[in-house]
Parts: C-alpha cells; sequence; structure tokens
C-alpha cells in the first residue's frame, strides 16, 4: 500500500449522475436510511489515490440557533477510507481535506458526531483538532434498528465535537 506521504490524495465532488460510493458511506454509517437522506442535502466528495478510489466524506450545512451569532455551521457526516487504506494516515488526510473544504464553502464551525464505542475516530477527530462538546444520549438506540457494537463496546451515546475555524 501506498503511504499518504508518498503519494498525492486527489480529492473530487461527486459528480451529478455519479452512483455514490455506497460500500465506503455504509463503512461510516451502517443505516441505508440516515445515508440516503444527508447525502441528498449533503456534499459529497471522493478521494483517490491515483485512479483508485480509497475514501469519501459528505459534508452537510446545518441549521444550529448558535449558527446566525457564529456564521456558518456545517457538519462531517460521513467519513470513511476503504479497508485496505485504514490504519496508514489516510483518515487523517480525509479530515483535514474536509476541514479546507468547509473553510471554502464559508464554515465558521464544523462539527462531527461518532459513537461512544469509536475509539479511533474520536482519538482522529481530536488530533485534528476537534474538541467534545456534548453527548447525545441513546442516539444510536434511538435511530438504528440493529446493535452497534465496536472495540466490545455497545454503541448507544454520539459524542459530539466542535472545531472553530
Amino acid at each position: 500500500m501506498n503511504s499518504p506521504e508518498m503519494s498525492p490524495l486527489a480529492v473530487r465532488p461527486l459528480e451529478p449522475g455519479e452512483t455514490p460510493p455506497w460500500r465506503l458511506l455504509w463503512l461510516a454509517d451502517p443505516s441505508s436510511e440516515r445515508v440516503q437522506a444527508y447525502l441528498a442535502q449533503g456534499r459529497c466528495s471522493l478521494a483517490f489515490l491515483a485512479s483508485e478510489l480509497i475514501g469519501e466524506f459528505v459534508l452537510l450545512r446545518i441549521d444550529s440557533e448558535e449558527a446566525p451569532a457564529r456564521g456558518e455551521t456545517w457538519e462531517l457526516m460521513n467519513v470513511a477510507v476503504a479497508e485496505p487504506y485504514q490504519g496508514q494516515g489516510w483518515g487523517k488526510k480525509l479530515v483535514k481535506a474536509a476541514i479546507a473544504q468547509a473553510r471554502v464553502l464559508g464554515a465558521a464551525v464544523l462539527e462531527v458526531g461518532t459513537g461512544n464505542s469509536s475509539l479511533s475516530q474520536l482519538a482522529l477527530y481530536q488530533k485534528c483538532g476537534f474538541r467534545i462538546v456534548g453527548v447525545e444520549r441513546d442516539f444510536f438506540v434511538r435511530y438504528y434498528a440493529e446493535e452497534i457494537v465496536e472495540n466490545g463496546i455497545r454503541c448507544t451515546d454520539m459524542i459530539r465535537l466542535a472545531l472553530t475555524l
């Protein structure tokens, strides 16, 4: 596999009419209904190493009570790296690309939510400058029919993080 230091990552938007990368999207969110809902409103970007699709992320402008005072708020709804490329630094490059894109879109704040059991994702977001701002208790119990277990931990709560841009 190529390492992030050796090869450039090319990021481009999903083109109108282009098939979304469902397998990648479902790596980050197993709910087809939820993915389809935010994909319809959001901006999906694809990440390529040479001509191989290795990742994606979705940004969505969100309305927030605090937004008028802070400027636009966007959320990183989905970020995924293809399994053969995980653990090699590509996820961090994708998050950094999403941050850069959010800035270009005029975001003042970029938010992200992840499961309480998503230990590597929690570490990744914090390494990229996000800070924990809240917890949505029982989020995954309310919105996901099937139980999610990661790292031997039942995923019940959504940890909310934010980055001021």
